[in-house]
């Protein structure tokens, strides 16, 4: 019986994670149509058919992680199955190696694990008010991927939802609380119904004392495992078998924010978009690893890849995790080239429209971890890469400067960066030298700094 095999979903990636069957035993599949989700750390992929026929046998179940070329199902490509569901006699078409559909990327997928709660009668759970339920086809459209797989994987009816987020839009955490409440048989929590104001009291009577409210201690609730979860967990737990030593530095960010002040106006005008210190940091980055070659690359049992290509990853934290799409050929881009590259990248990873190639092939990654206001952080390596490179908050304090005629005390906005670096490929000195050269290089910003 011709075999479906586990493709190899990217550069370094040797395993793959069956997200959810898209066609089930017994039913016909076209060439080239999506039979499987599968999740790798770097990204989501729908598997294609390599031929037409009937799915016989699913070999791995949902949840499952097997190796490339792993088989994890059967075709039988004359498509006429038993109608006992047993597979068939005769011989099919070849088995060939199953072609990778580059889909989006999911902030979230169906739960990983194989057993699943059987849901509670429906009369032991209380319905919404009519008023505040939802139709479906209406709120399908509204819905991130995530959500919408997470509602096909436990079976939920999106009317019987009450949507909690922006504008009344049903998000990931309402189809948990349901869920959960279907398990355990107990109501959902329902919008509190409108009622008339309190009267006041009448004139010259005393008023009556406020009793304190009691204080509710919520049940604890497991959050179920994603794919997405169990990814990155095997991916940071590979990382932290790495060696990493860090080295932080102080950048004065006043000239990139002067230059970005000046620009700001004319760039929104001219682009429709923000300009980013992201861009200007990524920009030092790429210029910094022209000078130290050796931060750009990958570490493997061999030896050091050093790539000739610099392609820099920009983590993105989409819902509930994290990604990093890569700017290839990053030195080849301007100021401008990277700003738009980065937007488009973070916009698709967070509408979940990424590609596989869109996150393969990174050389190095920056991390932009001062968006939380976070003024430190020991960042993680995006193995099997060698360096990582945080930017902090920006943070207006006093710093020593050279007055001209002497030291004095002024306010700088100030820039923390922290490399992380894989000590069997690097040592402190050249890491230490890559970087004074990010540091120099946004100092040395000025006026004629072009930016397109």
């Amino acid at each position: 019986m011709p075999k479906v095999t586990m493709p190899q979903l990217g550069e370094s990636v040797a395993e793959g994670t069956i997200g959810k069957w898209l066609k089930q035993v017994g039913e016909h599949v076209d060439k080239y149509e999506p039979i499987v989700e599968v999740i790798t750390d770097k990204v989501n992929a729908e598997v294609p058919s390599p031929f037409a026929g009937t799915l016989t046998a699913i070999l791995v179940q949902e949840g499952e992680t097997v190796p490339n070329n792993a088989e994890i199902a059967e075709i039988d490509g004359e498509g006429a199955a038993a109608s006992n569901g047993s597979a068939p006699s005769g011989a099919g078409a070849t088995s060939t190696r199953a072609e990778v559909a580059p889909v989006a990327a999911e902030a979230d997928g169906p739960a990983g694990s194989d057993e699943r709660p059987a849901p509670a009668p429906a009369a032991a759970v209380a319905q919404p008010p009519a008023a505040a339920r939802h139709d479906s086809a209406d709120f399908e459209g509204r819905l991130t991927p995530a959500v919408r797989r997470l509602a096909r994987e436990h079976d939920i009816d999106l009317a019987l939802l009450t949507g909690t987020g922006h504008a009344g839009r049903i998000t990931r955490e309402d189809i948990l609380t349901y869920v959960e409440a279907q398990r355990t048989g107990s109501a959902p929590a329902a919008p509190a119904a409108t009622s008339a104001p309190p009267a006041l009291p009448a004139a010259g009577s005393a008023p009556r004392p406020v009793a304190a409210a009691p204080v509710s201690m919520a049940a604890d609730s497991l959050k179920p495992q994603t794919p997405m979860r169990k990814a990155i967990a095997a991916q940071m737990t590979r990382a932290l078998s790495v060696p990493v030593a860090y080295t932080l530095v102080e950048v004065d960010m006043s000239a990139v924010i002067a230059r970005r002040e000046a620009a700001k106006a004319e760039y929104q005008a001219r682009e429709g978009m923000n300009l980013s210190f992201v861009a200007f940091v990524t920009k030092a980055t790429v210029e910094a690893l022209r000078a130290n070659p050796d931060l750009n690359g990958h570490y493997t049992e061999e030896g050091h890849w050093r790539r000739k290509a610099i392609n820099v990853g920009v983590a993105v934290a989409v819902e509930d995790g994290l990604v990093v799409p890569v700017i290839r050929d990053a030195d080849s881009l301007s100021i401008h080239g990277l700003n738009r590259a980065i937007n488009e990248s973070a916009a698709r990873a967070r509408a979940g429209k990424l590609r596989l190639d869109d996150v393969s092939g990174g050389t190095f990654t920056v991390d932009n971890t001062g968006w939380t206001g976070s003024i430190l952080t020991q960042p993680i390596i995006n193995v099997p890469e060698v360096a990582i490179l945080t930017m902090e908050a920006i943070v207006r304090r006093p710093v020593v400067v050279d007055a001209g005629s002497g030291e004095a005390i002024a306010i700088r906005p100030m820039m923390n960066m922290v490399l992380g670096f894989d000590h069997r490929a690097t040592d402190g000195a050249q890491a230490g030298r890559f970087m004074a050269d990010v540091r120099r290089w946004l100092e040395s910003v000025g006026p004629e700094t072009p930016i397109w």
